[in-house]
Formats: structure tokens, C-alpha cells, sequence
């Protein structure tokens, strides 16, 4: 039976959609046992989309120094729900930030705190001027989470 690990990727931009191809690429040519990834919109998610996964990634951006709109709306709309199902769940976290990243990585490491979820990685904050290697980096952290849910580690 598959395991999903699902990435939940804010991509309002060129430069957002490029990290999660990359990642979604990255993943895809590499030999993931019987991992899979799934990348919904935050608008996209539901209850049951992170309760059936086996880990979550969320992407998003960092706007007026806090996560972005579209990732605070799956919060509020499923946050109550997942407080007694998604405990344990491991999570990564990876923003673009414009400014340092600090607010968004505070009130993301709060929520899944709140929901008991697992942060298996330091959040990942690409900051400043795009740079190319934002994808590798991205790719990386993504493609660590596949594979610690191939070898059962997370």
C-alpha cells in the first residue's frame, strides 16, 4: 500500500511555482519505495487530505512579515478538525521570504505545535533576491521527507 506525502504549496508567483515543480520533479525522478507526493493548493485542502497523508510539507510565502493569506485559510478552516486526528503527524516547512522570515516561521511552528504535529526539519527560509538555488534547496528538504517516510524514520 502507497504513502502520501502531501505538499501544500502557496505558489502566487513564478518564483513559488518553480520551488514546488522542483520539488515535485526532484521527487519523481528519485526511487521513493511506495512514497508518493501530492501538492494541493492551501485552498485546495481539506480535513481529510492531511489526515489520510503520512507526512505534510507546507510552502508558502512570507507577506507583511506572516504566512500568507491562502495558508492562514486552511488553518481557520481546518485546524479544529485536526486537533484530534493529525497528532504525531510529521511536518516540514519551508518559506520565501522577502524580509527575514521570522514572523511566518513563528506562527507556522506555533500552529503545529498546537496540533502536536512533529517538525522533523528546521523551517527552511529562502529569503531576499531570488536565487536558483532556492529549488535545490527546496528539492532537498522535500525529497528527505519522501525518503524518511520510505524508511519508515518519521
Amino acid at each position: 500500500m502507497s504513502k502520501t506525502v502531501l505538499l501544500i504549496a502557496h505558489t502566487p508567483s513564478p518564483n513559488t511555482l518553480a520551488l514546488a515543480t522542483a520539488a515535485m520533479n526532484s521527487v519523481a525522478s528519485h526511487d521513493t519505495g511506495n512514497v508518493v507526493m501530492r501538492r494541493l493548493s492551501p485552498f485546495d485542502v481539506y480535513v481529510k487530505d492531511v489526515s489520510e497523508a503520512a507526512a505534510v510539507i507546507i510552502g508558502t510565502t512570507e507577506n507583511i512579515g506572516y504566512m500568507a493569506g491562502a495558508t492562514k485559510d486552511m488553518f481557520d478552516r481546518c485546524y479544529n478538525d485536526w486537533l484530534d486526528c493529525t497528532a504525531a503527524k510529521p511536518v516540514a516547512i519551508y518559506i520565501r521570504a522577502g524580509l527575514d522570515g521570522t514572523g511566518t516561521k513563528n506562527a507556522l511552528t506555533s500552529i503545529c505545535g498546537g496540533l502536536k504535529w512533529r517538525l522533523i526539519a528546521a523551517p527552511l527560509i529562502v529569503q531576499g533576491s531570488w536565487q536558483n538555488t532556492y529549488c535545490d534547496q527546496v528539492s532537498e528538504l522535500c525529497l528527505g521527507v519522501v525518503l524518511g517516510i520510505d524508511s519508515g524514520i518519521y
